[in-house]
């Protein structure tokens, strides 16, 4: 058969072979494609579902004051020391590293502009809203999920106690409401950090700095990114509950899910972004 240019059996169940070995490859790739299409799907709608939930038992009987104060001052109050750090280095980085680019054509009284309108329209919202995140997200998370896993919250619905009621909403409105107070907190510390460093160790004129500051500064801008903060604290919220309300798998599970709390909300926050400062400006 060889001689007369036709294939011997053992090729043709070689080709065969690798046919078949080709074929389930791509297989479990459309398998593996699939199952994560779908766990994406899944993942949005237990968000949608968990915010949905939450905006209507928000205005719905019986109000817990000292639950929501409670988590106000736990997102709030407590966050202050990270918050006022992060936003006081970030406004002196962002004024040496302007003063000393500005110094070269003789722009150095611009300095106060550029920190006041980056810090209030784009810094301060999203690294304030990336440290919550980190801090406030992954606990909601971990907090949830370990009373997943427990069955605290199938005792609660056995109770007929609302879980989303009970637990989420007030998370949920402490992070959305707290967002913008510590964003204007942010917004005044950038600021002053980018005086210390542009005043006090560059030299620049005082009084110029601070007419500059706010000679081009807007309500918009302001506002723009109290709006941002707004909704970047519906996020965090909203996600850090879902993740933690559907964790399961013990306490593996419950890591996982603190883990993607904080790396779901952080990219939520930097894709709205763009969306947000697209609409406001």
């Amino acid at each position: 058969a060889a001689a007369r240019g036709r294939p011997s059996s053992a090729m043709m169940s070689l080709r065969r072979m690798r046919a078949a070995t080709r074929m389930a490859s791509l297989r479990a790739l459309l398998e593996r494609f699939g199952q994560a299409t779908q766990d994406t799907f899944e993942e949005i709608g237990r968000f949608w579902s968990i915010l949905g939930r939450a905006l209507y038992w928000a205005v719905r009987p019986p109000f817990d004051p000292k639950q929501w104060v409670r988590q106000m001052v736990r997102v709030g109050v407590d966050s202050l020391p990270v918050v006022g750090l992060t936003a006081a280095f970030t406004g002196a980085v962002l004024a040496l590293q302007t003063f000393t680019g500005f110094a070269r054509f003789n722009a150095e009284g611009y300095v106060g502009s550029v920190v006041s309108l980056s810090l209030t329209r784009e810094l301060a919202p999203v690294l304030t809203a990336l440290m919550i995140a980190g801090r406030i997200g992954s606990s909601l998370a971990a907090e949830l999920g370990s009373m997943r896993v427990t069955e605290q919250i199938d005792a609660l619905t056995a109770m007929a106690t609302q879980p989303v009621q009970y637990l989420v909403v007030p998370r949920v409105m402490a992070c959305t409401l707290m967002l913008p107070f510590l964003v204007s907190f942010a917004d005044l510390l950038g600021i002053g950090g980018g005086y210390f460093v542009a005043v006090k160790l560059m030299g620049a004129n005082p009084i110029v700095y601070w007419d500059r500051t706010f000679q081009y500064l807007e309500v918009n801008d302001v506002s723009s990114g109290l709006i941002k903060a707004a909704v970047f604290g519906l996020i965090i919220g909203t996600t850090g509950c879902t993740k933690g309300y559907y964790a399961g798998g013990g306490a593996e599970g419950v890591g996982r899910a603190t883990t993607s709390a904080v790396v779901m909300s952080s990219l939520v926050i930097l894709l709205s972004d763009f969306f947000l400062t697209k609409i406001l400006f």
